[in-house]
Parts: C-alpha cells; structure tokens; sequence
C-alpha cells in the first residue's frame, strides 16, 4: 500500500469469542466463574506462603512469585473479554493495546523464567541436597526473581517499541486479545525486523528456558537412579511432580499455540489461546494443592487457626 493510503487508527476492534449472541450469557458465566477460581485459588497460595513459615522456603517463594504471575497473567484479558461480552462494546483504544500486548507478553515471559528458576531449585534439592541451603541463599533466590522481571521487560519492551510506529490496513482483530502475530498481520507497514525480533527474542525467552528446564531434569533423572531404595526414588519423584505438570501444561499449550498449530482457522487459534491464558492459570493452584503435601499442611493448619479465632 502507498503511503499516502496508509493510517494509523485509533482504536481497534476486538471481534472475541466466535459464540452465537444466544450463548454470550453462558459463557460470560462460565469464563467469569473460572477467573475468579483463577484469582482466589492463586491468591490462597500466596496467603499460605506469606503466613506458614513452614513454606518459608525458596521452592515456595518462587511458587509465590509464580502465582502472582498467573493471577496478572488472566487480568490482563479476561476482564476486557468479559466486559466486551456483556457490553457488547468492541473497540479497545490503540494505548490500550499496546499496553495490553506489552504485560501479556511480560508475564508470558515471567511464567516461563520462574519455572526455569524452580526446575533449577529442584536441581540442587536433589543433585546436591546437602549443600542446598548454602547453594540456594535468599539473595540468590531474590535475584533470579529480579533477572526473570528485567529480561521479560526487556523482550516485551522490544516487541512493543517496534509495534507502535507501525501502520495498520485494518482495525479488526479476529481475536478476544491483542496478539503481537495478528497485529503484525493487520499492519499495512514492512514488518520483517519485527519478524526478526520475533524469531531471536522469542526464541531466546522460550527455547533457552525449556533448555534450562529439560537439562536440570535430565541431571534429577540420573541422580535418582542412583539412589539405591524405592522410598527414595519416590521421595525425590514426590518433590517434582507438581512443577513437572505445570511445564507440561504452559510449554504443551505454547508450542501447541505458536510452533505447531493444528490449522490455519481462527477459531482453533483462539481456542488454543483460551487453554493458554484462562486454563492454564486456573489449573496451576489445583496441581499445587492437590498434590503437594506441605500446601494441604498449611491450609489445615491455617483452617484449625480460623476456627479456633472463631471460638474466641
């Protein structure tokens, strides 16, 4: 298109849920009813976390860090998905989308640099258990939270400085989101070092992440062969089978999303975008819980607390 065809909206119009009108209010109930489990079930984890000192730990300060994560993760579109379904209102401004793009991708990232962080945890608990404490240190622990929130900033900065000198053909996004992919799609300007930054930053926030992960567990495999008694192998299997559920859940539903799509329809992305950013997060509370027994520790111990206020 010739520049002087080209113009830079200010709004876009986010076309949501391919739903008939018939079924909004179901669904609006539905997506409502799994984005208040999101936000309570992930918040009741950060709750025993900061009041049990038994999970004062860096395992759980990371799980903390991560559910924090998911909750702001699911904020950033499930609440402008639910508006625009009971409102009928599609527009969201050019600001808004940008911004809404730049924390999507943030905290796409942070999800992925903390499990990074806790497969490395699990690591030295196993492969090195009796230098744990002196290995895994509160500062080395708050800075690899601090490195995973610069290095998210940083890719989600470079996607966003790029994205908004672009022009765009078209307001309309076949979408319930702003997509970094689908905007690029819309845009009406050359967008190849878009695509590049894409490849390289992406690749480096993903590809090196699950690296990190798949090596750290490939280390925990051979040591447990090693250890010579049943309970053992499956005391150190016990420590890693929630976290071990949640990367098969967040990377499972990425490269399903963005490296191995099933079709080119719109409405098989999308439903891989709900699994990504609405189950997905409404999942991670329910692995920790069901499976860890220091978290059920805390809740009844935080339960019998109430009560016993509750006599008083």
């Amino acid at each position: 298109m010739r520049p002087e065809n080209r113009s830079q909206v200010s709004e876009f119009l986010l076309l949501g849920l391919p739903i008939r009108p018939e079924q909004q209010g179901g669904f609006f109930c539905l997506f409502l009813g799994m984005y208040l489990t999101t936000v309570l079930g992930n918040l009741l984890i950060i709750l025993l976390i900061r009041l049990d000192s038994h999970l004062h730990t860096p395992m759980y300060f990371f799980l903390s860090h991560l559910a924090l994560t998911d909750v702001s993760f699911s904020s950033v579109t499930v609440p402008k998905m639910l508006t625009n379904m009971q409102t009928q209102c599609l527009s969201i401004s050019h600001a808004g989308c940008m911004s809404q793009m730049y924390f999507l991708i943030i905290f796409g990232c942070l999800d992925s640099f903390l499990l990074t962080a806790m497969a490395y945890d699990r690591y030295v608990a196993i492969c090195h258990c009796l230098h744990y404490s002196t290995m895994m240190r509160d500062d080395l622990c708050v800075f690899l939270v601090f490195v995973s929130w610069i290095l998210s900033c940083t890719v989600a900065l470079s996607h966003t400085l790029l994205l908004v000198p672009l022009s765009f053909c078209d307001k309309t996004i076949p979408h319930f989101f702003c997509d970094l992919a689908v905007l690029l799609k819309l845009s009406c300007s050359d967008t190849s070092l878009n695509e590049l930054i894409i490849f390289a930053v992406g690749g480096m926030a993903t590809i090196l992440p699950l690296s990190s992960i798949l090596f750290s567990y490939v280390r925990i495999g051979i040591s447990v062969l090693r250890i010579p008694s049943t309970k053992g192998i499956y005391k150190a299997l016990s420590t890693c089978g929630s976290h071990l559920s949640v990367i098969f859940i967040f990377y499972g539903t990425i490269f399903g999303l963005y490296f191995f799509p099933s079709s080119n329809s719109s409405n098989d992305y999308i439903i891989a975008s709900i699994m990504y950013m609405v189950v997905t997060p409404l999942l991670n509370p329910f692995i920790y819980s069901l499976k860890n027994k220091d978290m059920k520790g805390a809740l009844e111990r935080l339960i019998k607390r109430m009560n016993s206020s509750c006599k008083w």
